[in-house]
């Protein structure tokens, strides 16, 4: 070979390392991207992996977590959470939070129940149900509004207002049933018939995506979604612009309200009780679905599909520890630790 030859060998040669290394580089850096971009994604892929390799078998050696019936009860017992952190998504992504949503599931359980069992109005069961849903929905509406006025008109921060909230709630929810449950029937009565049609797995689960699909659209396809994204991402530069910011967070405080009040609605169909003790510690769990979800804590960005996500992987972590027979306080601990994860990944990602 002629050291010409060689000569061009080499550079051939170098040029192939150099180009190898280029490719790894950008392979790489895609790599990264692409797990930045979904890590929700993959997070909610590990966790159901993990949770099949944990998954207790039954007699019949199938994997119990697989099993149709307990997906479906996963689906199921998630919905209530679920539907209020969508609501909590907005809530977030304003700069603001909401503490009191345990309670006025609490308090809109034991209205719809009320309506239902001490309420004769002499209209049909149909008539007479639609309209116990209606007006309780108007309550959780209500009460979401009267907070959101408070923020926007008074200054006062959404933690404090909504901490007071949360306590006077519970405390109203308990004084105006004598702190007694108000058990619903399981006949062909009124309040039978509710448990029996809004209890469904069915019903619950249409219920969470139905309104994924509107908060979805709200947050993502209108006008309202983007002026959302600006209050919290820059209230002064929102203000400089002349965007509606109070009339916005009474919106999502109101909206919040008000599906609290379908979680009340979901949970008293499905205990066939209205419990004023229900739904303690529930805030937690929807703001841990909404953080998990990639919803910026400090506020300004935040995904309707990522809070779904979000509450997937609650849902399967929750029902996975409870087939393992895991004590709830370990649970809450394990729920803790991931809502640091989740958040520190938040800050590397933004900081990136």
């Amino acid at each position: 070979m002629s050291e010409f030859d060689k000569n061009e060998l080499e550079k051939t040669r170098a040029t192939e390392e150099r180009t190898s290394g280029i490719n790894m580089h950008a392979f790489w850096k895609w790599c990264m991207s692409f797990a930045s971009k979904h890590q929700g994604v993959i997070v909610l892929v590990v966790i159901f992996i993990l949770a099949v390799i944990f998954s207790p078998v039954s007699r019949k050696g199938h994997l119990i977590f697989l099993m149709p019936g307990n997906l479906t009860d996963l689906l199921r017992s998630m919905a209530p959470v679920a539907v209020v952190g969508l609501a909590m998504t907005l809530v977030i992504i304003t700069g603001g939070i909401d503490l009191s949503v345990g309670s006025t599931v609490a308090l809109t359980g034991v209205i719809v129940a009320m309506l239902l069992q001490w309420w004769s109005p002499g209209f049909s069961i149909p008539v007479h149900i639609s309209i116990a849903i209606l007006l309780t929905l108007l309550a959780g509406a209500f009460v979401g509004f009267l907070q959101g006025m408070i923020i926007a008109n008074f200054g006062i921060q959404p933690f404090i207002v909504t901490l007071a909230g949360m306590i006077g709630l519970r405390g109203l929810s308990r004084w105006i049933v004598n702190n007694e449950r108000v058990g619903l029937g399981l006949g062909d009565d009124v309040s039978g018939r509710f448990g029996e049609w809004f209890s469904s797995k069915e019903f619950m689960l249409g219920a969470f995506l139905l309104a994924a699909l509107i908060f979805g659209i709200l947050l993502h396809k209108t006008v309202f979604g983007r002026y959302v994204r600006a209050v919290g991402g820059n209230t002064q530069a929102s203000r400089y612009a002349g965007l509606p910011i109070k009339r916005i967070q009474v919106t999502v405080y109101t909206l919040i309200g008000m599906m609290a009040g379908v979680a009340g609605i979901l949970l008293a169909a499905r205990t066939t009780t209205g419990d004023p003790n229900t739904g303690i510690g529930m805030e937690l769990d929807v703001i841990s679905v909404a953080a998990i979800g990639g919803t910026n804590l400090a506020g300004g960005s935040g995904t309707i599909p990522g809070t779904v996500i979000g509450a997937l992987i609650v849902g399967i972590l929750t029902n996975i520890l409870g087939l393992n027979n895991v004590d709830f306080n370990i649970q809450r601990v394990i729920m803790a630790v991931i809502i640091l994860l989740a958040v520190a990944s938040q800050q590397k990602t933004r900081k990136a």
